[in-house]
């Protein structure tokens, strides 16, 4: 294991979901489980204690839940990751992810390649939103900001810096912002009176110049690094 191994917590009220995350962790070269909790309540407490890199943090748990739970570590511990992982893909249980400082939403269904890939990530600050709805819900973030609800910081981190990429066009700024709003081609390319096709085209020069793999990630990034209002 290298000196530098991922501290990762596992939250989850499930023995049985524990034991496989706890493998899965533990077989990585990069990792190393730092401890358990099955409540939201135990992993805050755990977390003050043991100063965690990630926590992979459910949702519905007795005696206090992860989105609290969440809430309350990034207050204290500012620097650590934390990645709700649940079986509900329910736009509240993002947003509130997401409000609550959460760099990522995964489904326990995610493949566990997918699921170490995306505690590396978050370890490097990386948001992972890897759900149908994610799109949708951040979009509902950037609408609620204008309104000054929150200060949406998806990366966890109070102190990020601006990303080096290659400029944006102003045409591909527009389509960004409103991938951002969650609208699908067709509907940008009504709001700006421009062919889907086109649509299409700036959307892929808009992922290869952001570095992003999908439409989510582009967005993530549009938000933290206030190329979107």
């Amino acid at each position: 294991m290298s000196d530098a191994a991922i501290r990762v917590i596992v939250a989850d009220d499930q023995q049985l979901v524990r034991h496989g995350l706890r493998y899965i962790i533990n077989a990585q070269d990069d990792m190393e489980l730092a401890g358990e909790a099955e409540s939201g309540a135990e992993a805050l407490q755990l977390a003050a204690q043991v100063c965690p890199d990630v926590v992979l943090m459910d949702v519905r748990m007795p005696g206090g839940n992860g989105i609290e739970a969440t809430r309350e570590i990034m207050q204290l511990q500012p620097d650590c990751k934390v990645v709700i992982l649940t079986t509900f893909d329910q736009e509240d249980y993002v947003y509130e992810g997401i409000r609550a400082g959460a760099v990522g939403y995964l489904l326990k269904d995610t493949a566990p390649d997918e699921l170490v890939q995306a505690v590396r990530a978050a370890y490097r600050g990386e948001a992972i939103y890897r759900t149908a709805i994610a799109a949708k819900v951040i979009g509902r973030a950037i609408r609620s900001k204008s309104g000054d609800e929150f200060e949406l910081d998806v990366t966890g981190s109070r102190n990020a810096s601006a990303a080096v990429f290659e400029p944006l066009t102003e045409r591909e700024s527009e389509v960004l912002q409103q991938m951002a709003y969650g609208l699908r081609n067709e509907e940008i390319a009504s709001a700006l009176y421009i062919g889907e096709s086109t649509v299409k085209t700036h959307v892929h020069r808009i992922l290869q110049k952001l570095g992003a793999e999908d439409r989510t990630q582009a967005v993530v990034f549009a938000i933290r690094n206030r190329l979107v209002k």
